[in-house]
């Protein structure tokens, strides 16, 4: 057996899958997200040890004697949070998260040091981690000088597991401390940022060993010695191991919490004044694109907050077909963007309302709206090499074919949607472990699953959607400058 841990946002997932990559079950334990200051999104990295111990509690319950055969653990987690550890392993603040803002002025500055660009092939974000550190040394000085790790979530999960410093390419590549192209820690930007490699974790591919699990949670667990964890992946890798996203032309979109448009790259491929991401993945010698959106169905729950009706009430009163745009448009900023625009402050907006805009256009405005986000990171992605024929849906949004249809005729290609099963980071974080336990074939291992059904772009509204999308784009700059 394998056990797959993804530190999500929201909560762990834990996912048990047996050597024939069968899915036994899964636990979980809820998180969430504590906002003291507008921009802010922090955590506190002892609940995700609670919410693992849930998680795993949970699967024990159910499967103890599948559990008590696990050989392999894999780790996956949301990137980019930065975890500040003092000389004893005590947790020094909160979490900085991924989608907290606070260094957007930390951020530009090292930005606009051309070493942070050429080196590590992105945009130096807000929500990467280097930027948050230098804010720490900036406000929290006391708490800098005593940092002696800084880990990644996932990492940190780790060091409780096992009693290791390490991390995996995929995850440390959305720090813009990493050398991407050369797979290591650049000592140059450490020192822009008054850190060392002393300060850093180990470095190992997401296929190696990276520890074992500790005797007493082996013991408290009901597990036998020697269970390997693997160096594991960010959250977006680790969901492209689940897919089968590992090859060069392979593609996912993930409607999630965020939005994603992920390509799987043979060769490292960067263009970071497209602010598409190019990190290493999660297999040796492979790396990815990717574009980013800060809010998808997130979008969909606020507007579903603020009209009184679930999400899934709201798709279901569009129906199933496909509707041509009405002239209302929304912009789903509602906590800045990243492909393309690289800012954190810009903020969400509806244009064109009018008497007649009910409930139904809003919702159909904010699916295209997040759907037109997408097809950004779709030209992202072009201007940055690489060229799509098709993609695979993924994330709870993915549930509505609406959705997906809207997606499909916005971006102009099919969308595959895979068979009934949880193909998340989570199975791609156990597949991770299997690998590391049993040295398969990592390509063999992360095999794309069944495609159940095809969504094809709507060919009569294909261009009613492009008068849409070059509206959509004309208004960033327009609200921009107010």
């Amino acid at each position: 057996m394998y056990l797959g841990l993804d530190l999500g946002t929201s909560g762990v997932k834990a996912m048990l899958m047996d050597g024939d990559q069968k899915v036994i079950g899964s636990g979980h334990g809820a998180l969430t997200v504590s906002r003291p200051h507008s921009g802010w999104s922090e955590q506190a990295p002892q609940d995700w040890i609670s919410a693992c111990e849930e998680a795993i509690a949970g699967l024990k319950a159910q499967f103890p004697k599948e559990l008590a055969a696990v050989k392999g653990i894999g780790l996956s987690g949301h990137m980019h949070g930065a975890t500040l550890i003092d000389a004893q392993d005590q947790v020094l603040r909160p979490c900085i998260l991924w989608n907290d803002t606070r260094s957007h002025q930390e951020a530009a500055m090292l930005d606009a040091d051309p070493r942070f660009r050429a080196l590590t092939g992105n945009i130096v974000f807000p929500g990467f981690t280097a930027p948050k550190l230098v804010w720490v040394k900036n406000n929290e000085p006391e708490i800098f000088g005593k940092v002696a790790k800084v880990l990644l979530p996932k990492d940190y999960l780790r060091l409780w597991l096992t009693g290791e410093y390490l991390s995996d390419m995929s995850d440390s590549a959305g720090t813009s401390w990493l050398d991407t192209g050369k797979r290591a820690w650049s000592k140059e930007l450490l020192d822009a940022t008054v850190l060392s490699e002393q300060q850093m974790p180990r470095l190992v591919e997401g296929t190696a060993q990276a520890g074992t699990l500790r005797s007493e949670l082996a013991s408290k667990w009901g597990l036998g010695s020697n269970v390997v964890v693997a160096g594991g992946a960010g959250d977006n890798a680790a969901s492209a191991c689940g897919m089968g996203t590992v090859a060069e032309g392979h593609a996912f979109v993930s409607l999630g919490t965020s939005g994603v448009l992920f390509a799987a790259n043979g060769s490292y491929l960067p263009k970071p004044e497209s602010a598409v991401h190019a990190f290493c993945h999660a297999l040796p010698n492979t790396w990815h694109q990717m574009g980013v959106i800060l809010s998808a169905t997130d979008a969909l729950n606020w507007y579903s907050g603020i009209s009184g009706q679930s999400a899934g009430n709201l798709t279901a009163e569009l129906g199933n077909e496909l509707q041509a745009p009405t002239g209302v448009t929304f912009l789903p900023y509602l906590s800045g963007e990243r492909t393309p625009h690289n800012d954190a402050a810009i903020r969400g907006a509806f244009i064109g309302l009018g008497h007649d805009s009910s409930r139904s256009v809003l919702t159909q405005a904010v699916l295209e709206g997040v759907s037109f986000a997408i097809r950004d990171s779709l030209e992202a992605l072009k201007s940055a090499g690489t060229s799509l024929s098709r993609v695979t849906a993924i994330g709870g949004g993915s549930r509505s074919r609406y959705w997906l249809a809207s997606i499909a005729t916005a971006l102009g290609i099919p969308v595959d949607v895979p068979a009934d099963g949880d193909f998340g980071a989570a199975f791609g974080a156990a597949r991770l472990g299997l690998i590391a336990a049993t040295g398969a074939d990592p390509v063999s291992v992360c095999s794309a699953p069944v495609t159940e059904a095809v969504v094809e772009p709507v060919s009569a509204l294909q261009e009613g959607y492009e008068a849409a999308y070059q509206r959509y784009r004309a208004l960033y700059p327009a609200i921009k400058s107010l």
